[in-house]
């Protein structure tokens, strides 16, 4: 059991009387004193001095006990103790009860911020994208199978042309798939012998698209039989030095395939998030109008792991009886619902069944819904209220909204939040959908709310429970931000920030944070406005923004 160290000790405390002392307090410095103690019980003997100290600072509960709603910027973490490295820290975390990330992390299921390269890229890093609905089914059932297909372990359904087609299949393929290593069978099915395979080696310097496979394939293949492990085909990957492994049945039928390029991102990114199929995990949006149930259908036999039901206030007749409908006719799948931003609404989504719960009403940076409909909550003191009741339960809680840096998302979490789901944070790099182009001379995305007018134009409204004839009132705005680079840069820099935090409070994993803020072992402080300008730049003539990046620092 870790114990933290949460109060500075005064120097005085060491000269008082041993006679002052508790039995007990004088038997642990007696052991203490005959061997070295380890780190555990040195944070030990750190509370039992502790203890006799008066509080600084507040509990979550005081806090969060008064009559105003608190955003992140109106309270500040007191420190704990800095007893592990900051390399130690481990950012594990699930995101429903059935789903596990390595990095509390998640996009949201905005069209301006989540298609399948963030959602690929995000899971490579250990989080999750969550595909938009703002397109039509076969669109967004395209999106998932290219993350779906991005990385495998073996490809049990894989694509497979016939010689008589062309290479200009092959570039097909490739434009809506992202790949185009395809094996060739007699009758383009997987129900007639495997004859040979194309790669991009075979096709590329050919000028004429019209050419036949037949003519162009490899047909000296290295096949494997049926019932090889996962281990043994990557050896043979690894030694025959080819791009692809068919693995076939006694009958020469193509039953799988396994990819060398899968070898390499298992190298590269070995916290990537996948399911037992060895295949990166991606959630899909869906609303809970009836027709959405056809997409829900198809997104399912797309592979998708997390079903997110989008909806601006999740606490309806409406989400509940699509939670159950989910639940009853796909057991296998996930759902988080949402948005809530109260006890009273998740114990409705919790009681019908849902496996995570998404809390936010109107604290995003293109949002206006607090405004415009008068109804919400301050993110922060929505975030404690839900989570202290989702906890009780054993149902994750994703923090949607308004955060904006790393410290949001560390304070997300002291509240006890198990992921962030960010859309600003994301919108703007490379990854994101949208075209780049110059503003005043600064490279700039689109970025818009799902409720801002052009989104709903397009179908986002939804999650507002609009029909596409009625009047639009919007809760969103559309603007613009600067070019952030890519997330395979952006995300060690928050993660790496997001440990140094870990360190800095005193516990070095969420759980640990958790059961801290239950215990009443976490303090927090009230921040005035001055306490805010004093914590960030000011007094300054001119300054540089920080450039993002990772520097070590000693623990």
């Amino acid at each position: 059991m870790r114990i933290r160290r949460i109060y500075t000790v005064k120097s005085n405390l060491a000269n008082r009387s041993a006679q002052s002392e508790s039995l007990a307090w004088r038997k642990l410095r007696e052991e203490s004193s005959k061997t070295s103690k380890t780190s555990e019980e040195g944070r030990f003997e750190h509370m039992a001095m502790d203890s006799n100290i008066p509080q600084d600072g507040f509990t979550a509960a005081q806090l969060f006990g008064g009559k105003d709603g608190l955003t992140y910027n109106d309270f500040i973490i007191l420190p704990g103790q800095v007893s592990f490295g900051v390399h130690d820290a481990d950012t594990t975390t699930h995101i429903t009860r059935n789903i596990r990330l390595r990095i509390p992390i998640c996009s949201s299921p905005m069209d301006t911020v989540t298609e399948s390269s963030m959602a690929i890229h995000l899971a490579l890093m250990g989080g999750i994208g969550i595909i938009h609905y703002n397109n039509t089914i076969d669109e967004q059932v395209r999106e998932i199978r290219k993350v779906k297909r991005y990385e495998n372990g073996f490809i049990t359904d894989p694509i497979v042309l016939s010689p008589d087609h062309q290479i200009s299949h092959v570039d097909d393929i490739r434009e809506s798939e992202g790949f185009s290593g395809i094996p060739i069978t007699e009758d383009g099915t997987t129900l007639s012998p495997l004859v040979g395979i194309v790669t991009s080696r075979d096709c590329d310097f050919e000028q004429d698209r019209s050419l036949k496979l037949k003519d162009v394939m490899t047909t000296d293949l290295i096949t494997a039989q049926e019932g090889i492990s996962l281990q043994e085909a990557n050896q043979i990957l690894r030694e025959s030095k080819k791009g692809k492994l068919p693995i076939i049945n006694s009958k020469g039928l193509l039953v799988s395939l396994v990819s060398r390029t899968d070898l390499k991102k298992n190298r590269d990114f070995p916290d990537a998030t996948k399911d037992e199929k060895k295949q990166l995990r991606v959630g899909a949006a869906i609303s809970t109008r009836l027709e959405d149930r056809d997409r829900l259908d198809a997104l399912v036999e797309a592979g998708t792991d997390l079903i997110v039901i989008d909806s601006a206030q999740g606490d309806s007749t409406f989400q509940i009886d699509l939670i159950r409908y989910i639940k009853e006719k796909y057991t296998g799948v996930d759902v988080l619902a949402g948005n809530v931003v109260t006890k009273t609404q998740c114990k409705h989504l919790i009681e019908a069944g849902a496996d995570g719960i998404r809390v936010g009403m109107g604290p995003g940076s293109i949002c206006i819904t607090q405004e415009t409909m008068a109804v919400g909550r301050a993110q922060a003191t929505a975030v404690y209220q839900t989570s202290s009741y989702c906890r009780e339960q054993g149902i994750p809680v994703v923090a949607d909204g308004g955060i904006s840096n790393i410290g949001c998302l560390v304070k997300s979490l002291c509240l006890g939040a198990n992921v962030g789901m960010m859309g600003g944070m994301f919108a703007g790099t490379q990854e994101a959908p949208g075209e780049y182009f110059y503003k005043d001379g600064v490279r700039v995305k689109k970025y818009r709310g799902m409720a801002s007018i052009e989104a709903m134009n397009r179908g986002g409204g939804k999650r507002y429970f609009h029909n596409e004839r009625d009047i639009k009132v919007a809760q969103g705005v559309s603007g613009m931000v600067v070019d952030k680079g890519s997330v395979l840069d952006l995300i060690p820099y928050l993660i790496h920030g997001l440990k140094q935090a870990f360190q800095d409070v005193g516990s070095p994993t969420i759980p640990e944070i958790h059961e801290a803020l239950h215990n009443d072992q976490i303090f927090f402080e009230a921040r005035t406005s001055s306490a805010q300008r004093e914590g960030g730049v000011h007094s300054l003539f001119s300054y540089q923004e920080p450039v993002m990046g990772v520097q070590e620092r000693t623990p």
